[in-house]
């Protein structure tokens, strides 16, 4: 079973690139351009881990974190913030709404994955390695 990845991303753009990045290194990912879809995705399937922007249509990434959060089906599910917002208040923020990580854009993909790869070590959910016989 491979992990999955709930990618909450508004811009096109980033989504598709951090959807490649993530479907290369083996993950599920599962995608969400703004706050209703998030909500529908998590519906139909808990992923094990959340990369969530902050600024999307209708609610905020924030509000996301803070839904997730309340729902114990959820609640253990980690997130990274990936967002433009690079003030200290706003990953103060984001943090002590329950948030494992913070990362500002723009990014390295390959600093990225390490990071979610951490955040996964961490949960306790940790992609297994693939071994070829």
């Amino acid at each position: 079973m491979s992990t999955r990845i709930l990618l909450v991303e508004d811009e096109v753009a980033i989504r598709e690139m951090v959807a490649l990045v993530l479907l290369q290194q083996g993950y599920e990912v599962m995608e969400a351009g703004d706050y209703r879809s998030a909500i529908r995705q998590v519906g139909q399937q808990i992923p094990h881990l959340v990369v969530l922007d902050w600024m999307l249509p209708g609610k905020s990434g924030l509000q996301f974190l803070q839904y997730l959060k309340q729902h114990d089906s959820c609640s253990k599910v980690p997130v990274v913030m990936l967002t433009a917002k690079s003030e200290e208040a706003d990953c103060i923020a984001c943090l002590n709404a329950g948030a494992d990580d913070y990362v500002t854009k723009p990014f390295s993909p390959k600093e990225l994955v390490a990071r979610l790869k951490a955040v996964l070590r961490r949960s306790g959910f940790e992609q297994g390695e693939t071994v070829l016989e």
